[in-house]
């Protein structure tokens, strides 16, 4: 049986905790030091014809700090995300990963216009894909949530944009939006794992329009929210009227560090309010914090308060804690989706992925929060693809 090209993944914030979680994983997955716990895709048939498999995906990326993958593997695995006995044994190719990510793009400390930050990427992402003989690359943003951004004319049109990007005394896109410009213009599909602004430009997705590929996001779902889509759901079928739902999140490391500023925990108290809202068929009382807790290290815990009336008005509430390493559960979502949005790609698929809405509390191409019909969405797709690739093999 044919195997699907190699492909490449090239993550924005490569060496960050999620990344690197991703690559240690990917790295374990392929040697058999670990089993696929996490990863959505091995519950799925996908044809090896159409989907990359753990063996095909090839990793590098563009990040702003030079700590080494190794060092940061360290660091994860002091903290309990990553087992001690792993990182002794994939410390080579780890090394290797780590070769293949290049300086990413900061906007205070680089010169030149943003146009040229934008070729450079471009450069990079071109000779990954042919130093190591790729079909396609993937790219995925795991950085740091970016703030909001004004609601400016060059964000509407892409040949405004594309003049703003030449001047070299603006900054019109945030570093996040500009990756992303890049992998466009690089030809690649495009995954936004954060709430940043990037996909929802409108100027940014007709770039990916008049390129003809595909793109999955935002904000990759993976603690208080996925809980959500599943008991939100359950209070509506039982004709239960929630009549609050707070929510307290607490964060260490530098998910924390970055989300004290509550200029860029906006975007992502936005996201996952407006789930809440759509999940509930109305808006509530949903009042939601995020509090950076550094003695917590890489965990994340989430408390959440439900108020609901029952028969007779009767009240009553819901109370959960969830408490989690992120980064171990992001990874393997990530790692899904670039197997997923490598196959839409070859496919010939373009545009917003509203199948792949099931990864995500704010999808893109898909008004649908309710995690087990994104999950039949998800399979169904999967196995349209799968029908018509039999011709391939």
């Amino acid at each position: 049986m044919a195997r699907v090209d190699r492909t490449g993944l090239w993550l924005i914030g490569a060496r960050g905790s999620v990344a690197t979680t991703a690559a240690c994983g990917l790295t374990a997955l392929r040697t058999g030091l670990i089993d696929a716990t996490g990863c959505v895709t091995e519950k799925l048939d996908l044809p090896d014809s159409v989907f990359p498999g753990w063996a095909d995906i090839v990793l590098g990326g563009h990040d702003i700090v030079d700590t080494p993958l190794d060092k940061r593997a360290e660091n994860l695995t002091e903290a309990g995300i990553l087992p001690h006995h792993i990182l002794p044994l994939i410390g080579d190719e780890l090394r290797a990963v780590d070769a293949a990510i290049r300086p990413g793009y900061h906007p205070v400390a680089d010169a030149g216009s943003q146009a040229d930050a934008v070729a450079r990427q471009v450069a990079d992402i071109d000779e990954f894909r042919r130093t190591y003989g790729l079909a396609r690359v993937v790219v995925v943003n795991v950085s740091s949530t970016e703030p909001p951004v004004p609601d400016l004319v060059e964000y509407q049109d892409l040949d405004a944009l594309d003049q703003a990007l030449a001047d070299p005394h603006r900054r019109v896109l945030t570093a996040g939006s500009l990756a992303i410009y890049a992998a466009f213009t690089a030809g690649c599909p495009v995954v936004d794992f954060t709430p940043s602004p990037g996909l929802r430009l409108p100027a940014i997705a007709e770039l990916a329009r008049r390129n003809g590929l595909p793109y999955a996001g935002c904000d990759g779902k993976t603690g208080e929210t996925l809980l959500r889509t599943v008991l939100a759901p359950m209070f509506t079928a039982r004709a239960l009227r929630v009549r609050s739902w707070s929510g307290t999140n607490l964060l260490g490391g530098g998910d924390g560090a970055n989300l004290a500023d509550p200029v860029r925990a906006k975007g992502k108290l936005d996201s996952k309010a407006r789930g809440l809202a759509a999940l509930l068929g109305e808006d509530v009382t949903a009042p939601l914090h995020i509090d950076n807790v550094p003695d917590l290290g890489e965990r994340k815990v989430a408390w959440d308060y439900v108020s609901f009336d029952g028969f007779l008005g009767t009240r009553m509430n819901l109370q959960f804690t969830w408490d989690g390493y992120d980064s171990a559960l992001a990874a393997p979502l990530v790692l899904d989706l670039a197997r997923l949005v490598a196959g839409a790609h070859k496919t010939g698929e373009t545009g917003p992925l509203g199948a792949l809405g099931f990864f995500f509390k704010d999808p893109l191409g898909s008004t649908e929060h309710r995690l087990a019909e994104q999950a039949r969405a998800l399979s169904d797709w999967t196995r349209k693809i799968s029908a018509a690739s039999q011709g391939w093999q």
